[in-house]
């Protein structure tokens, strides 16, 4: 996490020393040549100030899913970045362009809050309650409300998220069960 988090930070003083030269790799609404921009947006920020503002909840939620596996993390990972990006390419606003990390954090973050109930592991519906005392606050962010601030991008990597939780860790209970009743 160091390293991606490390990443962010030498992405963004790229940026600041180019004046704003790597956001082409944002996303375009509905631009087909730019759908892959959707795993390259989150690498790019629109100023110190926003990637400070993720830096924290990006090392933290990502360290804890990858404490529990590096197949959770991928697979949470891939889920809330195309979830985030595809609700940018195809709900946002035509003529805009979407960069930031934040949709990856409410797809980790909802991944986190919701595992424990598809797992049905009390450990996990623990962990869930602390993390939601620490950073449920920004859930508001799935809301329309805030100029410049893409609560598309937050709301599809939140739906990214639970799916993710639903796919590990439904699936991985039903296993259980099944080789349980054919004992």
């Amino acid at each position: 996490m160091s390293a991606w988090l490390a990443l962010l930070w030498i992405v963004e003083a790229v940026e600041q020393v180019t004046r704003g030269s790597l956001l082409w790799l944002g996303i375009s609404p509905r631009q087909l040549e730019d759908l892959p921009q959707i795993y390259t947006a989150p690498l790019v920020h629109l100023d110190w100030q926003h990637l400070m503002g993720n830096s924290a909840p990006f090392f933290i939620l990502g360290l804890v899913i990858l404490l529990s596996g590096v197949w959770r993390w991928l697979v949470s990972t891939f889920a809330s970045l195309t979830s985030s990006g595809l609700a940018v390419w195809l709900l946002s606003p035509p003529n805009t362009v979407t960069v930031g990390i934040s949709g990856l954090i409410f797809g980790w973050l909802t991944y986190l809050l919701t595992r424990g109930i598809f797992s049905r592991n009390w450990r996990q519906i623990a962990l869930a309650v602390v993390v939601f005392a620490v950073y449920g606050g920004i859930l508001w962010g799935v809301l329309p409300g805030s100029p410049g601030v893409s609560w598309l991008g937050h709301l599809g990597g939140a739906v990214g998220g639970v799916a993710a939780a639903w796919f590990l860790h439904s699936t991985s209970e039903r296993r259980r069960r099944l080789s349980s009743q054919g004992r």
